[in-house]
């Protein structure tokens, strides 16, 4: 859909000035200043939201004792903690068929995914008491309506606050990569969180037995990990899709929310009731219950992921084939 004109505009010639009647662009000081002055305004606008959820970030790091935040022991179990999930952001990254994206806009975007969940911590906690008194149907509303939509809002703004308005943002694909990234940025401060609050660090001893600390928190989280990864790629996908289709790019950012926040809502619903199920049916011990449960939800929607990744993919060599083809001359009967 190409922009909308003025009336004036799609019928005069093109020798008429139409400037300050149907058309504007940069001419005078105060063309100038306003341009200025805008570009002022958005700038400081992200710089405000990145200074405000850093300053959340401090406060909860903060709560937490700088021992307990900066131990080699925590730091370990977070890192590994988050390996699943790195695994699986560095195959989206590796699938992208189109140019490598900067190592300049990746962190960042890491980063920022950082910052930005603070505003998830916040606002989840400030929400959760409304829905506990409901018992589990207010939990499962809690999730649907709050946990899904906001975690995956502030890692969606991870990406567009940054990577998104970057010349190198240059595919639809570009999208899936930078939300997993985002994904991952989340996963590591989400992990850090819930490992220094279920662990003292009187118990941490840097070593394989710091493995089972807090009743084995870094495997539980490590489980959970891939799918914050799945969910901000399958945002981030239609983030990117929305940038090349500016007509449409509200709904098409609200698609990819969606798609996000209830899969990511579904997955905190199910995982606790069917994972007390398997251990009971089966015999197993909680751990191995929730390692078969994620396996089969992660896996099942990874998989729908990487499908919609390879339609691109397929999509991508197709036409670039044809054009190569279509721009290569001809062969003479002499050349043949």
């Amino acid at each position: 859909m190409s922009s909308p004109s003025d009336p004036i505009q799609s019928r005069a010639d093109d020798d008429r000035d139409l400037y300050d009647i149907a058309t504007w662009e940069e001419r005078t000081s105060l063309d100038g200043l306003s341009v200025a002055l805008y570009w002022l305004i958005t700038r400081s606008t992200k710089a405000l939201v990145v200074f405000v959820a850093l300053v959340g970030l401090l406060l909860i790091l903060g709560s937490f004792g700088l021992g307990l935040v900066f131990d080699r022991t925590v730091a370990m179990l977070v890192g590994l903690s988050a390996v699943p999930a790195l695994g699986l952001a560095a195959y989206v990254y590796v699938s992208d068929v189109t140019t490598g994206e900067p190592l300049s806009l990746l962190v960042a975007t890491f980063l920022l995914s950082i910052l930005t969940a603070t505003f998830a911590a916040i606002l989840n906690s400030l929400a959760q008491p409304y829905f506990e008194p409901l018992g589990f149907v207010g939990l499962v509303v809690f999730f649907f309506v709050v946990v899904g939509p906001v975690e995956e809002t502030v890692k969606l703004l991870a990406v567009r606050l940054y990577a998104y308005t970057d010349d190198r943002f240059d595919a639809v694909i570009d999208g899936a990569v930078y939300g997993a990234i985002a994904g991952l940025g989340f996963v590591v401060i989400e992990n850090l969180v819930y490992i220094a609050q279920t662990i003292e660090l009187e118990e941490l001893n840097f070593g394989i037995a710091a493995l089972g600390a807090g009743d084995g928190i870094a495997a539980i989280r490590a489980l959970a990990g891939p799918g914050h990864v799945i969910y901000s790629a399958f945002a981030g996908y239609y983030l990117g899709l929305a940038k090349f289709n500016p007509a449409d790019r509200g709904p098409i950012v609200v698609k990819g929310l969606v798609i996000a926040a209830v899969i990511h809502a579904l997955y905190n619903t199910l995982v606790g009731p069917i994972t007390t199920a398997i251990s009971a049916l089966l015999g197993l011990p909680r751990l191995v219950a929730l390692f078969l449960f994620v396996v089969a939800f992660q896996g099942a929607f990874g998989y729908i992921l990487l499908r919609k990744i390879w339609r691109y993919r397929d999509a991508y060599l197709d036409t670039r084939d044809t054009i190569d083809s279509t721009a290569k001359p001809e062969l003479t009967e002499f050349e043949d």
